[in-house]
């Protein structure tokens, strides 16, 4: 098995997959992170765990998900019990800083400055960081774009600059130790600040639109009408996707990461090197906007390329679906380090080694809440979905389930829930997502996730349902073994009929 004791893992805010040249858009210029693609592996199917901030980072930096980790809304933080990426492989002797946006402290957007456990102290910098170093009346001008179109605007203004500026630093002074360094960059996520030439260069620029721009939600849930409001009725002909401020950051936060990626080459050209995104954005396909309660490509799949030289050969494509899931146990894996049962995720280095190997049968991704501070993103959405490389089923506790078939619906336009030609493979996923549900300890599971109308074989509702327990797995390193109600011994299993 490979190993690498030199790992960075770079990650920005809001981007499609399709917001990278190196995904086939030629018109938005991301000339460093394409090349980077071009000297590793390029995952054309990967997804996040949950399409919204917080929780899409709670798994990508725990090995668990968000309804685990106890992370599964905006401002709500890890549990007690929940370990992350810098103290495992801090425990394994690797020096760990992570620069840039954190978002898992349950403070506001910009989180509390207290550098978590695990994390060199000295290189953290996270957006709270940043905005204190700013007099009151900058700070203002830090959160309004209308401030990098001002004359002499600079990129040393920007939270994007000093994080890249921390991160060459450190390679610079680190690079011959052990080490992982994260480098979490808050572009593209507005405000967008940027300076020239990006600032303007997609002035006159219209995103192209896809036919999922046309989706009037027929026969969907309910849950995303309400979401959308009066845009499934906008003229599609007329609309123009025009977001100069948004995707000139994208093209902004390329250059910031090129001037890493220039550091690791001057400092460990041998270094694992991971980018990914946090979730996608709608941009005005299905009616909606932003990111939520939704399973559409759009907004659950990124981008996420892999460089490791020696190891990950250069120019390749894996098209097989990956999951943000399997990151800690792969980064742990890749460095030597031990992967703990607790983790819910798998390593993905024989994938990074040979990009023909499918790691996962199937990829899952669930919604609970956007926001626990306020209510304007939908309230509670409980949501579930189980994507195996073809087919995607989702389920929507309170309202109207989906099934697409995207090999011939790459769009997402055709619910075949109620399809009797695609009965079997809807039940079949619904059993796999149920399944999963029970392996992961999922604390909002219940027979009312398989008793859906469509579903005619259901098992009656049952005060006990599986009747099963699930204890949580064993975490060696911090945790001693969970011991049985009934016996007060170790239990043998963390799943298991009660």
């Amino acid at each position: 098995m490979p190993t690498s004791r030199k790992i960075v893992f770079i990650m920005v805010d809001t981007q499609r997959w399709d917001m990278l040249g190196c995904y086939g858009n030629p018109d938005l210029k991301t000339p460093n992170l394409d090349r980077l693609a071009g000297e590793g592996i390029r995952f054309d199917r990967a997804y996040t765990c949950q399409p919204v901030c917080g929780p899409a980072r709670a798994a990508l930096f725990t090995g668990t998900w968000p309804h685990t980790n106890g992370s599964w809304g905006n401002s709500m933080p890890l549990g007690q019990t929940i370990r992350t990426l810098g103290q495992r492989l801090a425990n394994a002797n690797l020096h760990t800083a992570y620069i840039g946006k954190w978002h898992l402290d349950g403070g506001d957007y910009f989180g509390y400055g207290i550098c978590p456990e695990g994390w060199d102290p000295d290189y953290w910098y996270d957006m709270r960081t940043y905005l204190e170093e700013l007099p009151e009346t900058e700070r203002v001008r830090s959160r309004q774009f209308a401030t990098c179109l001002e004359e002499g605007f600079s990129e040393e203004f920007t939270y994007g600059h000093r994080c890249s500026n921390r991160a060459v630093d450190f390679l610079e002074k680190h690079a011959a130790e052990d080490f992982c360094l994260v480098v979490s960059y808050d572009e593209p996520h507005g405000p967008c600040l940027c300076p020239a030439p990006f600032n303007t260069m997609y002035r006159d620029y219209e995103f192209p639109k896809t036919p999922s721009v046309w989706d009037r939600l027929e026969n969907k849930p309910a849950h995303q009408k309400a979401w959308a409001g009066n845009a499934v009725n906008r003229d599609n002909e007329a609309l123009k996707i025009k977001r100069a401020a948004f995707f000139g950051c994208n093209s902004y936060v390329d250059y910031e990461i090129g001037r890493v990626l220039a550091a690791i080459e001057r400092h460990a050209p041998d270094a694992l090197v991971v980018y990914t995104a946090d979730h996608g954005d709608a941009l005005a396909s299905h009616a909606i906007g932003g990111k939520g309660p939704a399973m559409y490509d759009e907004i659950t799949r990124i981008p996420f390329l892999v460089r490791w030289p020696g190891v990950a050969p250069a120019g390749t494509v894996c098209p097989h679906p990956v999951s943000h899931i399997d990151v800690v146990p792969t980064l742990l894996a890749a460095a030597g380090a031990t992967v703990p049962p607790c983790l819910e995720g798998k390593s993905m280095v024989p994938t990074f080694a040979d990009p023909s190997t499918r790691p996962n049968d199937c990829v899952f991704i669930e919604f609970n809440r956007y926001e626990v501070d306020h209510d304007c993103f939908g309230g509670f959405q409980p949501v579930r979905c189980a994507f195996d490389g073809r087919y995607k089923f989702v389920l929507n506790l309170l309202c109207e389930d989906e099934l697409y078939d995207l090999e011939t619906d790459p769009y997402e336009l055709a619910n075949l829930l109620d399809s009797p030609d695609h009965a079997a493979i809807r039940d079949r996923l619904h059993d796999r997502l149920l399944q999963w549900m029970n392996e992961t300890r999922d604390p909002f599971r219940g027979y009312y996730w398989e008793r859906r109308p469509w579903r005619t074989d259901a098992r009656p509702a049952t005060w006990g349902y599986t009747g099963m327990t699930r204890q949580r797995e064993d975490d060696p390193e911090y945790e001693p073994r969970q011991l049985d109600y009934d016996t007060g011994l170790a239990m043998e299993a963390g799943t298991r009929q009660k």
